[in-house]
């Protein structure tokens, strides 16, 4: 079991509380982003900065009950489907009853901004979110039963 983080776009605090809880309750924490950021972590993966590359390769990490955190609503749905847990950077769970509507929500939008419209970006980040994120991915790992070492 680890915990994958999608740096590309993850907020400093939540990669923070991400190493802090991985090493306080022994999992290994993995990230995975572009060459365009620094990122200081055991396990960091580097991709290129094509379109979707960062999120392939989260894909091909995860296995049944690791937990990945994104803001990717996308990258959620198929973390699901491969059977592993999956926050968003401001502490909500994603879950396969929302997802669909979710994606829905994101079609919607993509269809607007083609067509020249406007959608509103995400609203500044507060000190709430990242202690939300961080009592929601604590609350999480601690659901988890202790794994053996080998």
């Amino acid at each position: 079991m680890k915990i994958i983080v999608d740096a590309d776009a993850c907020p400093r605090p939540v990669l923070q509380s991400c190493l802090e809880l991985g090493c306080k309750y022994d999992f290994p924490v993995w990230t995975v982003a572009s060459f365009n950021h620094h990122i200081d972590s055991d396990h960091h993966i580097v991709v290129g900065n094509a379109s979707q590359e960062a999120d392939l390769k989260v894909i091909n990490l995860t296995q049944r009950g690791d937990i990945v955190i994104t803001q990717d609503w996308g990258l959620a749905a198929m973390v699901l489907g491969k059977g592993a847990r999956c926050l968003s950077p401001i502490g909500r769970e994603y879950r396969n009853e929302s997802m669909d509507f979710l994606l829905e929500e994101r079609e919607i939008k993509a269809k607007l901004r083609r067509a020249g419209g406007r959608t509103k970006g995400p609203r500044k980040r507060s000190v709430e979110d990242n202690l939300r994120f961080q009592r929601s991915l604590e609350n999480l790992l601690l659901t988890i039963p202790p794994h053996p070492h080998p």
